[in-house]
């Protein structure tokens, strides 16, 4: 399957679910000679590991909504996990704050809750925060725990 077929595939099953307001395309042009990995919604890319696996954070401010996508380490397949749901702790004007991402089933995909790449968090202060630290408190992917995952939004931790 190709980049560009994978992308589009990545979008558009998204767009059937509420577990996303779109984004760029992530298509793949030509290979850079670095290594690089692109979001495919055009969201915040957190590295899970020594980027086994990746989350994209997608903010949609008018709705107080962060969309989480787990995908591979290169960012190009979404990975499914048991997990029904993790934490992020935000520090937001000197408070902490704490986001719980619950599972998103789609019924497009055959996701359900357990066995599922994408996640949502909904809270107030997102619409008008755009910027925040964050420590992802604990994930378990495919028998790994990913725990105290350090972070900017929306810059990330991924340096690629």
């Amino acid at each position: 399957m190709s980049a560009v077929f994978r992308a589009f595939l990545i979008l558009f099953l998204a767009a059937l679910t509420g577990c996303s307001k779109g984004g760029s395309s992530g298509a793949a042009d030509a290979q850079p000679a670095h290594h690089e990995h692109h979001p495919p919604h055009g969201g915040t890319p957190v590295a899970l590991g020594d980027e086994a696996y990746h989350l994209e954070l997608v903010r949609d401010a008018d709705s107080g909504k962060i969309d989480a996508y787990l995908l591979d380490g290169e960012m190009e397949e979404v990975v499914r996990t048991a997990a029904a749901s993790f934490e992020v702790s935000a520090a937001v004007g000197g408070e902490k704050k704490t986001l719980v991402f619950q599972a998103v089933a789609n019924p497009a995909t055959g996701e359900t809750v357990g066995n599922t790449s994408c996640f949502e968090a909904r809270a107030d202060w997102i619409a008008g925060t755009p910027a925040f630290d964050a420590v992802l408190t604990r994930l378990e992917v495919r028998g790994t725990s990913f725990q105290n995952v350090a972070f900017n939004f929306p810059r990330g931790n991924d340096t690629d």
